[in-house]
């Protein structure tokens, strides 16, 4: 009886064995015979091939889309192998992923049209919909909502039961709103229901979504589609308003930091200083230098170094400001003429010293990681070297407004201001006070150059950019008064960006001037000037 037992049990195993035999070959052919299909160079089996592979399971299917789409996958059409050329250089059997030594000679790259670049996308979002990386789950439902690939919908329903992540799952679900509105034998209801998770959504490529929506969509469709491209529109234009308001934001805490020196200077002293853009340039250079120093040799303190640069800066723009004062503003107080002549030449002075130094080329200067890449916010991009920017300047006008309420300084500055010969009279000591404010006015201006140095190209010309400008500031807001120039700063940088995309960059920058000298004309004093006995008479 054991011996019937064992007998029947070694045929039976035998049996087995046999069977596994033939059927592991024909469980691995379709594969095969799909990714043999890549050799055929036809575009029509390319893309059949495309579909099989991504839906087949198997784990080669990834590396074989993403080669595709990459241009890594290649085919000889005598064997009707096909290859990937991995990222090191190496080749493998795109079926199998054995290694390979060499690529046939008659092997070829797989041909994409744009037709199948759309495939391609959208199978390699369907491979990633499950993926257990959310990034790349995220990125691959937005995917799908571009291509709006209609076997893809039962992989999106899947995703989207499973997905806990809440934004993610809104991805999902706006993928299938696009699929479902392409999808010809959707319910009227169901694509109703898709065109309000679109409209939702409210960008762009929503926009494009319905707008691309075909004429043979029901009535009640169209119309419903038509409607939320309206709303969509309206909302884009208002996100288009915040935006241009953004930037105007910016360039005015721009505007702001290089007229903030400029608006002491010229409020307590009289001084037409044409060279105050190369005090922001000098500070440019400072920031320059400084990474240049942690690179090569503290690598580490790379982050740390605008915090290093902000205070050297200062110091180096504020003793070179003192050092003009001393020898040369001094001796043409009252004679603004002759003030405004040797300012310039001083900064043509100052612009060739760099180009002597540092080579007339534009230096790199880089941005530390907590300042680098941007966010959302609504429809509008905010970058974090433009926010940071913003809040330092503000800051930086803080501190000031604090120094001269509060400091010894600051109050024997604004008696300068408002009456020098009762000030030196009182016992105030006015060349001192000359020299420390043109120091003060050039120090700012030296770390609004360590600001501008994330921004724009750090070059002796640096400075030239931004010295009409500040002078416009300073003259809009009321000449020597901290409060007029913020006002005006922030005024010129928005309706700076709200002209140009109406009349352009250059006729928008003379429109702002028309509109200042008319302006002027009505307010010689500007938007709030400074009271006084000295400004009275």
């Amino acid at each position: 009886m054991f011996g019937f037992c064992f007998g029947r049990a070694h045929a039976l195993f035998l049996s087995i064995l046999l069977l596994s035999c033939f059927a592991l070959p024909a469980l691995a052919g379709p594969f095969e015979d799909s990714v043999a299909k890549f050799a055929n160079d036809e575009f029509s089996d390319t893309e059949a091939a495309v579909g099989e592979v991504a839906s087949s399971g198997n784990p080669q299917a990834f590396p074989i889309i993403s080669s595709l789409k990459d241009g890594r996958l290649s085919a000889d059409p005598d064997s009707k192998k096909v290859f990937i050329t991995q990222a090191d250089g190496k080749i493998v059997d795109a079926a199998s992923g054995a290694a390979v030594d060499k690529l046939p000679d008659n092997a070829a790259a797989v041909r994409l049209n744009n037709r199948l670049r759309r495939s391609v996308e959208a199978a390699l979002g369907g491979l990633t919909l499950l993926s257990p990386d959310p990034a790349r789950r995220l990125a691959a439902a937005q995917s799908v909502f571009k291509s709006h690939e209609e076997n893809l919908l039962p992989t999106v329903d899947s995703a989207l039961a499973k997905e806990s992540v809440k934004s993610i799952k809104q991805a999902f679900t706006e993928a299938r709103a696009a699929i479902i509105l392409f999808k010809s034998d959707a319910s009227e209801s169901d694509k109703l229901d898709a065109i309000s998770v679109v409209k939702a959504r409210g960008d762009q490529e929503a926009l494009a979504l319905l707008t691309s929506l075909g004429g043979d969509a029901p009535p009640l469709v169209a119309k419903a589609a038509t409607s939320a491209v309206a709303a969509i529109q309206s909302n884009l234009a208002m996100w288009s308003m915040v935006q241009n308001a953004w930037y105007g934001l910016s360039l005015g805490s721009v505007l702001l930091l290089a007229a903030i020196g400029l608006a002491i200077t010229f409020g307590v002293m009289g001084v037409i200083n044409m060279a105050h853009g190369e005090m922001v340039m000098l500070g440019a250079y400072t920031t320059f230098v400084v990474q240049e120093v942690i690179r090569t040799r503290y690598p580490a303190l790379f982050d740390y170094s605008l915090l290093i640069a902000v205070p050297l800066a200062f110091l180096v723009a504020g003793a070179i400001g003192v050092l003009i004062e001393r020898s040369i503003i001094r001796f043409l107080y009252g004679r603004p003429l002759e003030t405004l002549l040797a300012t310039w030449g001083l900064s043509l002075v100052l612009q060739q010293a760099v180009r002597t130094a540092f080579g007339p080329t534009n230096r790199e200067v880089g941005n530390p990681s907590w300042m680098s890449g941007a966010f959302e916010l609504g429809q509008i991009t905010i970058t974090y070297n433009r926010l940071w920017i913003l809040c330092f300047t503000l800051a930086v006008f803080a501190i000031l407004l604090a120094m001269l309420r509060y400091t010894a300084l600051g109050l024997e500055m604004r008696a300068v201001t408002q009456n020098r010969r009762m000030a030196a009279s009182m016992g105030i000591a006015t060349s001192r006070v000359d020299a420390l404010t043109f120091g003060l006015g050039s120090g700012i201006a030296g770390i609004a150059g360590v600001a501008l140095s994330q921004i724009d190209n750090v070059s002796p010309n640096l400075g030239q950019s931004y010295i009409i400008d500040s002078f416009m500031v300073v003259v809009f807001g009321g000449v020597g008064n901290l409060w007029g120039t913020l006002v005006g700063a922030f005024t010129l940088g928005i309706a700076n960006k709200f002209l140009e995309p109406v009349a352009g960059a250059v006729l928008g920058k003379i429109a702002i001037l028309v509109l200042i000298i008319l302006f002027i004309q009505k307010r010689p004093r500007g938007l709030f000037a400074l009271k006084g006995r000295a400004v009275e008479a």
